[in-house]
């Protein structure tokens, strides 16, 4: 994908990275200085920051660790004590 500079320094960034990237007017960017290439970063202002998440739930509001990976993966079944993979 290509972009050409104005004589201003500006360039149109296209609209799928746009979209991809959450762009829109007014959005700011950071670029990377010390970067062997272009490299940028859209800004996030702290208060996005302070607000993402908000709406968020814990979805295991009353499970332990251990029970919200059986969730996550499924029942794991362990050896019982002496009987392992070499019938002992």
């Amino acid at each position: 994908m290509k972009a050409t500079l104005t004589s201003k320094g500006q360039i149109t960034i296209p609209i799928r990275i746009r979209r991809r990237l959450g762009l829109v007017a007014g959005s700011v960017l950071e670029f990377e200085e010390e970067a062997p290439c272009l490299v940028a970063h859209r800004v996030i202002h702290d208060a996005e920051w302070r607000e993402f998440g908000k709406a968020a739930r814990n979805p295991w509001p009353d499970k332990d660790s251990r029970e919200i990976l059986a969730d996550l993966r499924g029942s794991v079944n362990l050896p019982l004590e002496g009987n392992d993979a070499n019938g002992g």
